[in-house]
């Protein structure tokens, strides 16, 4: 088993930043991607960004290209989610996910979850 642990959330204007961190515990040894997700009231859980655990490639959903950059943290087992440009459609509860396979962005190849950590834009 992996636990994941997120961390970062909070409130902010738009325009302003934010910076997610995630930290994995446990059998680290069988990750391969990490990722973000998020949802907001009323509407389904979206895909936001991953990076594969090897060679670091990484992948964005269209719509926060160029604002968030998901990378590789200092500790050995940290993913973080530097956002950037922030739009009050970004709020959302985000939550890191942990996949056994690399080069996915479906929920339902991530295999752990952690609980989720709110981001709230305001207007």
């Amino acid at each position: 088993q992996v636990q994941l642990v997120e961390s970062g959330g909070g409130l902010v204007q738009a325009g302003g930043s934010l910076r997610l961190s995630c930290a994995a515990s446990g059998r680290t040894l069988s990750i391969n991607a990490m990722g973000w997700f998020r949802q907001a009231p009323g509407k389904e859980r979206e895909f936001v960004a991953r990076i594969n655990w090897s060679g670091g490639a990484t992948y964005y959903t269209d719509s926060v290209k160029g604002r968030f950059t998901i990378s590789r943290g200092n500790g050995k087992n940290t993913v973080n989610l530097q956002m950037n440009s922030l739009k009050p459609e970004d709020t959302a509860v985000y939550s890191c996910a942990a996949s056994r396979s690399a080069d996915v962005a479906s929920a339902r190849w991530f295999d752990y979850w952690g609980q989720g950590t709110q981001v709230t834009v305001s207007s």
